[in-house]
């Protein structure tokens, strides 16, 4: 999906309904669950709209016929692809060293549109940590810098 207007998320919930925001997809951003999409098998992921949203959709079929129609859109998504894959590997390695407090400043790295308007829940989720312990600890940094 690539997203024309607003914001999309995609997540996987644990066996308790506690969310695990993977990645947002503002403007302009692509977004899916590739283990579905290469896979035609059920996904793994919810993907839904933060805020309203207009998105495009391409099916695998289609997409594999404009791979033979336009070679350079092959290019195209090999290189997203790619990129993708690089994201998602800094990513989790983030996750696993990195302090909640440069995980959130990660988060605004990538994603500086969406900083003032994201409820904190869903960046907390994203961050991996409570949206009480994100919210003691931005109350903390901003005293800090007081």
């Amino acid at each position: 999906m690539f997203v024309t207007s607003g914001c999309l998320r995609s997540y996987h919930l644990d066996e308790n309904g506690f969310q695990y925001i993977q990645q947002f997809a503002p403007e302009g951003w692509w977004i899916a669950d590739m283990y579905s999409f290469i896979t035609q098998n059920a996904g793994h992921l919810y993907i839904d709209a933060v805020f309203d949203s207009e998105i495009i959709l391409i099916s695998k079929v289609t997409l594999e016929k404009l791979y033979l129609e336009i070679p350079k859109l092959n290019y195209y998504f090999r290189i997203l692809s790619e990129n993708s894959l690089v994201t998602y590997q800094t990513r989790a390695m983030d996750n696993a060293r990195l302090s909640a407090k440069d995980r959130y400043e990660k988060f605004c790295q990538r994603y500086p549109t969406l900083i003032d308007i994201i409820a904190q829940k869903q960046v907390a989720s994203y961050i991996g940590v409570t949206p009480e312990f994100l919210s003691k600890m931005l109350k903390a940094e901003s005293l800090s810098k007081s």
